[in-house]
């Protein structure tokens, strides 16, 4: 990645659930009017369409599908939720081999009712027993560590050391890593793991936002790139270093901004990612 690629937008990719308030219809077209060329598409937006038919449209706009979101949500106290998790994610992955991207994105989840250790092991053992089906559909499972403010309910993989230590005990090249800085900006041993992460080539995936300070809510309150105290530039530095050559993947949740008119919206997110990203 150069200055030239942020200046031209051809390494931009916009998840759906950042305009949340459009259709994957409405989604594609404005993206594609903008000059976007990258697509990360949320399940939800999936609902009562063709998949198959809905991929040949995202790419007729001239978008490449960089990845579905989201499977995982292996872990639980309940065997028969872990069943049902399995299921799930087949079907994700069925969506994903349909829609015509080779990733999904994993947010691993968790249970408050068990230790962080039991839902470690759910989850290791709910990614091994889709492995193989994923493998054969060609889609990559893409772990993405979340922030530990979310290790109660939504994961419990929350550095990317610990998204290292399981991608590499599964030791496929349908596994990898994904690097959310809105998660990870925290980390002190940040630049070390993403390093790991290339060498091993389970680097597979970039996710930017901000993190404004104050913030006023734990989920829905990200901020556009320069909007906040994550150095945005420097992690990204460290991702090529890596080796990373994909698509920087603009993820943003945030009531405020989905409550705005989403063309002016997209046209900062624009701005913003040419000044800062």
């Amino acid at each position: 990645m150069t200055p030239s690629i942020i200046s031209d937008l051809s390494a931009l990719c916009l998840h759906t659930i950042t305009t949340k308030p459009w259709s994957i219809e409405e989604a594609a077209r404005y993206y594609s009017e903008a000059g976007i060329r990258g697509i990360t598409v949320w399940r939800e937006t999936l609902q009562g369409c063709k998949v198959h038919l809905t991929g040949q449209m995202l790419r007729d706009r001239g978008l490449e599908i960089v990845s579905l979101s989201r499977g995982g949500f292996f872990a639980s106290a309940n065997k028969v939720k872990r069943r049902l998790a399995i299921d799930e994610n087949r079907r994700a992955i069925d969506e994903a081999r349909d829609l015509g991207t080779g990733m999904i994105i994993l947010v691993c989840g968790a249970d408050p009712a068990q230790s962080l250790h039991e839902s470690r092991k759910q989850i290791h053992d709910g990614i091994a027993a889709i492995l193989p089906y994923a493998s054969s559909a060609g889609v990559r499972l893409t772990i993405e560590p979340l922030h530990p403010m979310f290790a109660d309910t939504r994961s419990a993989i929350n550095t990317i050391r610990q998204a290292n230590d399981l991608a590499e005990s599964l030791d496929s090249p349908h596994v990898g890593v994904a690097v959310d800085v809105y998660h990870l900006w925290w980390d002190p041993d940040l630049e070390e793991e993403i390093g790991r992460c290339g060498r091993n080539g389970n680097l597979a995936a970039f996710h930017i936002s901000d993190w404004k300070s104050p913030t006023a809510d734990m989920l829905n309150d990200r901020g556009l790139m320069g909007e906040g105290c994550i150095p945005l530039k420097q992690i990204r530095s460290w991702v090529e270093k890596a080796g990373f050559k994909g698509f920087i993947e603009v993820e943003i949740f945030s009531n405020i901004y989905w409550a705005q008119d989403q063309h002016a919206f997209l046209q900062n997110i624009i701005s913003s990612y040419r000044k800062f990203a």
